[in-house]
């Protein structure tokens, strides 16, 4: 931080002339009369007189005096003045500022010319006097450089040592500033201009080389833009306009949808596509067609590396001879572009060939061979699920049989029915308890009697025997085994034990018969169906190459590559050169 210099101001006042004594206020009015050309010729000479006698060059030219001595501000030489009279220093001094405060000079020029004399330690009267006194040291306040270095004089220069800068300073630089023209025997025009025209010169320099230098990277970024986009944009241009190969597309959609239902609640059957349902079938079957297999597949069926070899076609887009598989599968999924839409569930297929109808031909295939993997997704499921329930139905099948068939070899064996048997034996039983309780109520009547009929008595006494025999014997046939073979009763629950096996047989029988049906509906469910929403059909005009838009493409390209190296290369010049 440094301190503005506060300068001394100086005032001096000169003492006005005092008026003769004799003189008339019409005299002194005749002596402040304009003076004629005559006079103003006499006083320029009287100044040059001057001047020469005390051998100071003044810093104004001709012109500056004739307009000095046609103001009126001179005396008439050859009147008698009185007063005081200053010395010729003085008076080139002043008129060195008078020429200084022509000039022109701006505010801030002065203060920084008052600034660089208290500097260099001089003492001025006034802002214009620092601008002398400088000029005078051969400093050229107004130059921003080297505003406080003095000149160095030349080798051998002798030519300014007669200048009223330094006049009088043996040794000092020759000064570099715009002077007046020395006198000489030749009254020829200074070469040294002015601080503003040499300001205005080194300016105008300064904006041509400016200019020459932007003309310049103008013209190398045109160059290097055409070269390095131009010309790349010009040669993928021409070969997409004049050497690539017309190329076909085929478009076609397809869908795939599942079945949801057994159709009794909609009149179309559940089948109805889902939103999501059948996501993972869509994917699968966009991953199969795009897949190496599906292009094996292809080129064994329609000859897909012999069409894209084919010499017609451009170097850039045929394949080799005898292309690889790897080779054959890149172009495959350059030509073949399969997309899904999962809010649609939607698979759009693009089929690319250079002919129409091969390209027809492909797209169709594809489809067929999309329509198998689909109905194989399923199958090994499906197939699982129904013999599983076809193996427990038929188990069941052949448990029930057997239970049959062991109920109708019991029956057989015991030739009649045993629970028929016991119940046909159990009504004799009761019918026999019945007429024995009435003929023993019979045989008590009698014997009530005093004098019972003996016959009556006895034959009712034989019936109630006959009776307890007979109901001895029907019991006795229930319990007991009747030559070697078993029990009544024990046919009876050996043909119930026959007939709860036959019903368990044919419980599980039904349930087999239940889940046999509900796999089959499941199965029915698990069902996929591909259904083509857009078949493919041969295309009439050439769909790629897109001529213009891949040009303007290329373009952007190659103006993005060149912007990116451009980049780099300035921020790798920035650092290096920081």
């Amino acid at each position: 931080m440094t301190t503005k210099p506060k300068a001394r101001k100086f005032r001096i006042r000169k003492a006005p002339p005092p008026a003769a004594s004799g003189a008339s206020p019409s005299s002194a009015a005749k002596a402040q009369a304009p003076q004629t050309d005559a006079e103003k010729a006499e006083r320029t000479a009287e100044l040059r007189a001057v001047a020469d006698a005390t051998q100071v060059e003044p810093s104004y030219s001709k012109e500056a005096l004739e307009h000095a001595a046609r103001s009126g501000k001179t005396s008439d030489p050859e009147s008698p003045r009185s007063g005081e009279v200053s010395s010729a220093k003085e008076v080139s001094a002043e008129q060195d500022i008078d020429a200084i405060r022509r000039e022109g000079l701006t505010g801030r020029q002065l203060r920084m010319a008052r600034r660089v004399a208290q500097k260099h330690g001089l003492a001025p009267t006034s802002d214009f006097d620092a601008v002398r006194l400088l000029r005078a040291k051969g400093i050229d306040p107004f130059q921003r450089s080297n505003m406080l270095e003095l000149v160095v004089p030349q080798s051998g220069d002798q030519g300014g040592s007669d200048l009223p800068a330094t006049r009088g300073q043996p040794g000092d630089a020759k000064v570099q500033l715009p002077q007046t023209t020395p006198r000489g025997p030749r009254g020829l025009p200074s070469t040294d201009v002015s601080p503003a025209e040499r300001r205005q010169r080194e300016i105008s320099d300064i904006q041509r080389d400016i200019t020459r230098r932007r003309r310049r990277k103008a013209a190398m970024l045109l160059v290097r833009l055409a070269f390095f986009v131009m010309l790349p944009t010009f040669a993928a241009g021409y070969y997409f306009y004049k050497i690539a190969t017309p190329m076909y597309a085929t478009d076609s959609q397809f869908l795939i949808i599942q079945n949801e239902g057994g159709g009794g609640s909609s009149p179309f059957g559940g089948l109805l596509p889902t939103q999501f349902a059948n996501s993972a079938d869509s994917i699968a079957t966009q991953a199969y067609l795009q897949s190496k297999d599906a292009m094996l597949r292809l080129d064994e069926d329609a000859g897909f590396r012999t069409h894209f070899a084919d010499p017609e076609i451009d170097p850039i887009q045929r394949l080799t001879e005898n292309p690889t598989n790897e080779e054959a599968y890149k172009a495959y999924k350059e030509n073949v572009k399969i997309g899904y839409d999962p809010t649609e569930g939607v698979i759009r297929m693009e089929v690319i060939a250079a002919d129409p109808e091969i390209s027809e031909e492909f797209s169709k295939r594809l489809l067929t061979y999309a329509e198998e993997r689909v109905n194989d997704l399923s199958k090994q499921k499906r197939e699982d699920g129904m013999r599983d329930a076809r193996e427990g139905y038929e188990t069941a099948l052949a448990n029930r049989r057997a239970a049959q068939e062991a109920l109708i070899k019991l029956q057989v064996d015991n030739n009649v029915d045993p629970e028929a048997m016991i119940a046909s034996i159990r009504t004799q039983i009761t019918n026999y308890e019945t007429l024995l309780i009435e003929k023993e109520l019979e045989l008590a009547a009698l014997l009530d009697n005093q004098r019972p009929n003996q016959a009556k008595v006895d034959g009712a006494r034989g019936d109630v025997r006959r009776l307890r025999e007979q109901l001895t014997k029907l019991r006795e046939r229930m319990t007991a085994a009747n030559e070697g073979e078993n029990s009544l009763a024990q046919q009876a629950v050996t043909a119930q034990l026959a007939q709860a096996d036959l019903a368990a047989a044919d419980m599980v029988l039904q349930s087999a018969q239940t889940a046999m049906d509900q796999a089959r509906t499941e199965a029915g469910r698990q069902v996929r169906y591909l259904t083509v929403a857009v078949n493919p059909v041969a295309p009439d005009e050439a769909t790629y190459p897109r001529k213009f838009e891949n040009t303007i493409l290329a373009f952007l390209i190659f103006a993005g590559i060149y912007l990116m190296l451009s980049l780099t290369a300035s921020i790798l010049r920035e650092q290096v050169t920081s």
